[in-house]
């Protein structure tokens, strides 16, 4: 017998909290208008796989670590002989989450891992792309407390992409801000 799996509690947050603050504050008539997130897209680059492919090695079970899913090796669209790039060559890691993975995931960077940021106080309101989705980036892949310290062998960072279903920036904002992303004032 399967025990009974709880739903995310940020999706139960979103239903009853957020859903109606929104439609009460941009004056919706209907649930479906509410912005919503769609997505997760957590990207590494890694450029210095170049010289030593054992990093994408790393990269890809952290991130798995982190995400609870597995990552997409990223390769090389075409070759720059400056950087010793040849076309097709691993040069990176993404996932991309959904549905609960995307709730669990974004419960867990807010709670756990953006106050174990040195020197944290709060993230760019800057990172908006004009269509309702936000990027930022992170230093250090060690703020996740899923990564053991003792086994990383290079510090890593990553892009964290937030995509939402949102026509404008402030509704972007708005959604993430009553999800608990702490902005920066």
């Amino acid at each position: 017998m399967d025990a009974a799996v709880e739903p995310p509690r940020l999706r139960d947050a979103y239903k009853k909290n957020v859903v109606p603050a929104l439609m009460k504050q941009y004056g919706y008539t209907s649930t479906m208008q509410v912005p919503r997130l769609q997505r997760i897209v957590i990207n590494m680059g890694l450029g210095e796989a170049v010289g030593n492919p054992k990093l994408i090695e790393g990269a890809v079970q952290e991130l798995a670590a982190i995400t609870g899913q597995k990552p997409v090796v990223t390769r090389a669209k075409k070759a720059i002989a400056t950087f010793k790039l040849r076309q097709g060559m691993p040069i990176g890691c993404k996932v991309t989450l959904r549905r609960e993975r995307m709730w669990e995931f974004m419960d867990r960077f807010v709670t756990l891992a953006l106050p174990r940021v040195r020197d944290f106080r709060g993230i760019s309101p800057r990172g908006f792309d004009g269509s309702g989705n936000y990027t930022l980036g992170l230093k250090e892949q060690i703020v996740f407390p899923e990564i053991d310290f003792d086994k990383v062998d290079k510090i890593k960072g990553m892009n964290v992409t937030f995509v939402t279903t949102a026509k404008t920036n402030q509704e972007a904002k708005d959604l993430l801000q009553k999800l608990g992303m702490p902005f920066r004032s």
